[in-house]
This record gives structure tokens, C-alpha cells and sequence, in this order.
């Protein structure tokens, strides 16, 4: 098998990053924009020693699971992987995905049911990190998202899934930018000043925080009239942030934020509660896909705990433990970044609630400190999940039940083959679709100590 040859192939399942997969020989192919069930003639762009890649020449019998996407982007925008997939299937194949992922990483035969949809399958992304650059000749501004396995940037002037004012804020930028002398960013070279725009729109007001992350180390007069004249022309935004980051990198944001006009922040409103989120706070992209997730921890607790003590540990702007604590005798909350703790105790003051206390700092040096016993630990740790040292800790502190919240089904199975080694009882996996269209999932897994 060389590259440049052509076969005709059967797609056996995707994967967990949303490639087809199919064999030669035995000899596994993976298939970017394919569907179980497709038969396909391909032409071999890769091999390597254990498997190969493929591209798509022709749809010879296509599965009965394709659909036309709704985005004419899709096959060169790398944000919605399996858009052209029905999504009453795309429940299915993550339901596989997480099945897959315990049973051959985690060692866990469980259930897993179907995942939870999301409310909206359109429009329904909140946060959105465009990378910026220029073109070669013009010095026309471009942003987008990159195409599949690259880093060259799709100018995308419309996205079906994040709210249409997005598009026009960062078309504005777009067509601006060169008003003010604001060049793009050329990664290669680690030249140029604008790298990306950020904007966190909210369900609750409609508002939109933008964030234009500059290589540079400090702020211009040019950079100050250009996000003033931003502000200026959208009633929608509640206010223009620069973020500093000069490194060569593909970290998004710096360390420092300025705000240069409006408010640094915007409200969102969780099962009744309002929360602050800032340029640099984590918050879930979808947010009324967060809200089932929200709703579905705090009935669990509400249903199984009277009066309980909570941790929420890794716990961002506390928005966990601010929506569990109508249930909850006493939450405490631990996380790391500074602005996300300061935000967590003004929507703790917003929300004029008293039984929440929140620590700022590492969650690992803090479970060692902490001597108190917890019915419940909610854990919702970044992709990479949880240390060893951290998840000893949760074991040592919880009394009752620790409940895990991923968006990552692989280190959620290593973790959870951990915890189970530990003699911990893993007693339900439910997927939730926080993101519709690509091949990542959710899960909330309830783990008994």
C-alpha cells in the first residue's frame, strides 16, 4: 500500500476524534468527513507503520445516517467534524464513543445510555476564539478557524452555530482593522499584532464581551481608538478587553487583561441563578446545555443527601456550587484563577446567598490541607482530568459520593479505572451534548466512596 493509491472501503465506526474508520487487509484507514455505514472510494494521503489516512474521492453508496450539513463550510472549517451526520445518530456514535472509551481504557462494562441533546443545535455556541491573521498582499485581516490538521485560518464571514452577532462584530473587526493599523498575526514568523479575537456572548442579555488578544506587551493609543470604535458601534457589547500575549505559542490568552472600555464582564443566568463570566473565566460554551447539566447534579444531590457538605473542587466562577447550594447545608468552593474567584464571590453577593465558601488556590494543595469530611466532591477538572494525587485526596475528604464532571471520555475512563482500583464503585455514566456537531461529549459519572 503507497500513497497516492486509490480503494473502495466500508466505514466500521468513527472514532473518538470523529475520523471513519476502515481496513485494508486488516490494515486500519482513517477517513476525515465519513460515516459508519458509507461505502467510499479513497485515495491514501499517509501511512504510517500501524494505520493510515485517506481522503474522499466519491460517496459510492452513502449511509442512510448522511445528511446535507447546513454549513457550507464544513468539509474545510475544522470547528463541526460530523455536521453532515443526522443528529439523532450523532447521539448514537458518542454514546459509542464514551461505551469504547470505558471499556478499553477504563475496564468499565457500564451502560451507557443516550446522551442528554442539546436544547439548540444551531446558534447554540457562546464562547468563540477566532485565530487573526493577513493576507500576503493586501494585508487584509482574516479570521476564522483553522482547517482540519493545520494551522492555516478559514476566513469565515458566517458560522450557523454561535449567535449572528458574533459574525458581525468580528466582520467589523475585520473590515476596520486596517483604519487603525492593526495588522494580523503571522504565526510562522511571530509577527503582527492581532492573534485572536474572543467573544463571550450571553443567553441571558444578549451582551457580548470582546477580548482582542495583541502580540505585544502593552497597550497604544491605536489599540485603545480601535476597540473604542468597536464599542462605539454595537449597542451589544458590554465592553472591549485587550489581552497581552507576546509569546510564541498557541496558549489563546496571556496572563494580563486590560479592560479598555465598558464592562470587563458579562451576566448569565443557570437554573435562576446570575453569574458574572470575564474574558478570562471558564465557562461552558453552551450554556443551556450547561443548565441540563447543572439541573441533573443538583437533582441527584437534591434526591439522594439532606442538608449536605459540598465541594466543588476546580470549580472556575463556583457556578456548581452556586446552583447546588439551594440543596446543599454548606458548599465550599476551590479554584485556581484569580479573576474566576473574584467573579464566583460577586455572583455569591448577586445571588445574595450565604452557605457558599470560596478558596482560591490549587485544588491538590488544598484537599491536603482541608480536614473536613464531605458527603459530596464535584470534580470538573480541564481535559487533561485529574492527578492521582488529587483523586487520593477527593477519596480521603468524601464520605458519600463524588460526582465527576468531563469533557474529555479518555482521561474521564483513566481516571475512573483509578478511583475503581481504590475500591470505589462507579455507579452511573450519563453523556451530556455540550457540543453538537463535533465528535466531543460531556459526562457526569456519579462515583461512590
Amino acid at each position: 500500500m503507497n500513497v497516492g493509491e486509490e480503494y473502495v472501503v466500508n466505514i466500521e465506526k468513527l472514532t473518538n476524534l470523529g475520523l471513519g474508520l476502515s481496513r485494508i487487509n486488516d490494515f486500519v484507514i482513517f477517513v476525515e468527513n465519513a460515516c459508519p455505514e458509507d461505502k467510499l472510494k479513497i485515495k491514501i494521503t499517509k501511512i504510517t507503520k500501524n494505520y493510515g489516512y485517506a481522503k474522499i474521492i466519491e460517496i459510492t453508496e452513502p449511509s442512510s445516517h448522511r445528511v446535507e450539513a447546513f454549513c457550507p463550510m464544513q468539509k474545510v472549517c475544522g470547528s463541526c467534524q460530523i455536521q453532515f451526520i443526522d443528529y439523532a445518530y450523532q447521539l448514537e456514535l458518542k454514546r459509542q464513543i464514551v461505551e469504547d472509551a470505558m471499556k478499553k481504557i477504563g475496564g468499565i462494562d457500564i451502560e451507557i445510555p443516550k446522551p442528554i441533546p442539546s436544547p439548540e443545535i444551531k446558534n447554540y455556541r457562546h464562547k468563540i476564539q477566532y485565530p487573526v491573521s493577513e493576507t500576503k498582499n493586501s494585508k487584509r485581516i482574516i479570521a476564522g478557524y483553522y482547517k482540519p490538521s493545520s494551522h492555516q485560518i478559514v476566513n469565515i464571514k458566517y458560522c450557523p452555530i454561535q449567535p449572528a452577532i458574533c459574525d458581525k462584530i468580528i466582520d467589523f473587526i475585520r473590515e476596520s482593522a486596517q483604519k487603525f493599523s492593526i495588522s494580523g498575526y503571522i504565526e510562522e514568523k511571530n509577527l503582527g499584532l492581532l492573534r485572536h479575537v474572543v467573544i463571550r456572548n450571553s443567553t441571558f442579555s444578549g451582551k457580548n464581551l470582546v477580548t482582542l488578544v495583541v502580540n505585544t506587551q502593552k497597550s497604544s493609543a491605536n489599540l485603545q481608538k480601535f476597540a473604542l470604535n468597536i464599542y462605539n458601534n454595537f449597542d451589544e457589547i458590554s465592553g472591549v478587553c485587550l489581552n497581552f500575549n507576546h509569546q510564541k505559542t498557541n496558549v489563546i490568552l496571556g496572563n494580563n487583561t486590560q479592560l479598555i472600555c465598558g464592562e470587563d464582564y458579562i451576566e448569565e443566568k443557570i437554573l435562576d441563578k446570575t453569574f458574572k463570566i470575564g474574558a478570562q473565566t471558564f465557562f461552558q460554551v453552551n450554556p443551556k446545555s450547561a443548565e441540563n447539566i447543572f439541573a441533573y447534579v443538583k437533582n441527584f444531590i437534591k434526591n439522594t443527601f439532606d442538608n449536605p457538605l459540598v465541594l466543588d473542587a476546580y470549580a472556575g466562577i463556583s457556578a456548581f456550587g452556586i446552583c447546588v447550594s439551594d440543596v446543599a447545608g454548606k458548599v465550599v468552593t476551590i479554584e485556581e484563577n484569580l479573576q474566576s474567584v473574584e467573579l464566583a464571590k460577586e455572583s455569591v453577593k448577586l445571588n445574595n446567598i450565604k452557605n457558599v465558601e470560596i478558596h482560591g488556590g490549587d485544588a491538590g494543595e488544598f484537599f491536603a490541607k482541608e480536614k473536613r469530611k464531605f458527603d459530596v466532591i464535584i470534580l470538573d477538572p480541564p481535559r487533561k482530568g485529574c492527578s492521582e494525587q488529587s483523586l487520593n485526596e477527593a477519596i480521603r475528604l468524601c464520605k458519600g459520593t463524588i460526582i465527576y464532571v468531563s469533557c474529555n471520555p479518555a482521561t474521564l475512563a483513566r481516571d475512573l479505572k483509578y478511583l475503581k482500583q481504590k475500591g470505589c464503585i462507579v455507579e452511573s455514566i450519563q453523556p451530556f451534548d455540550m457540543f453538537c456537531h463535533t465528535y466531543h461529549i460531556e459526562n457526569v459519572a456519579i462515583i461512590k466512596i
